[in-house]
């Protein structure tokens, strides 16, 4: 039985069907602003289904191996990463039945430059829960707070790409029509589903809970 009505968890970047069903039951989300980035994580990094394999898309930053806030870390436009991203994003879906629904709402997103992540995985995050018809009120911490803080639901670090999500007990698959491949893939950014289900979409995530 859910006793709040706040997840606390930290923002990635075109999160995955496993992060939505972290965040679906709950009204209010708190994104963790202020621990330290951690690299090689799902924070800069998403996956999608392209025509040979599943494609990382990683957001490239300065100075990730330091010990700097999350809201501090900044983008690095010195490679041209945006444009490689769409690009490979209408590769991906460009035949997706919901591609021509969606493809400007990500467009303008990607066209967008801001100078944090933070910023960026927050804009990401805001159109992915308007085209799912989720509606959360997104706030930031004030402080960095090592234990979990009462009354919240904390998902910090829980959700990341170094261990299968069968371990963690928050995702079951349910399968959905994908462009490519003959065996469905798991878990891939909420973009893949949204591309392929479009309105479906939120149902999608609701099954894919897995409901103690």
């Amino acid at each position: 039985m859910i006793m709040s009505d706040t997840v606390l968890i930290e923002p990635h970047y075109l999160p995955t069907i496993e992060y939505f069903c972290c965040i679906d039951p709950y009204d209010n989300l708190l994104l963790e602003g202020h621990e330290h980035y951690v690299k090689q994580t799902y924070r800069n990094r998403c996956y999608i289904l392209g025509a040979n394999n599943i494609m990382p898309l990683t957001i490239p930053v300065v100075n990730g191996n330091s010990k700097i806030p999350m809201r501090e870390i900044k983008i690095d436009y010195s490679q041209r990463w945006a444009a490689e991203h769409w690009r490979s994003i209408k590769s991906a879906y460009g035949k997706a039945p919901y591609f021509e629904y969606f493809a400007d709402y990500f467009e303008k997103v990607f066209a967008y430059r801001p100078t944090f992540l933070a910023e960026f995985n927050e804009r990401m995050l805001t159109l992915c829960l308007k085209l799912l018809n989720a509606n959360k009120k997104i706030e930031w911490t004030n402080s960095y707070q090592r234990e979990q803080i009462a009354g919240i639901i904390d998902y910090r670090s829980v959700i990341t790409p170094k261990v299968n999500h069968a371990k963690r007990q928050v995702y079951k698959p349910y399968t959905y029509i994908q462009v490519f491949g003959k065996d469905f893939a798991e878990n891939l950014s909420i973009i893949d589903l949204l591309m392929n289900e479009g309105p479906n979409a939120s149902t999608v995530v609701t099954k894919s809970m897995r409901l103690e």
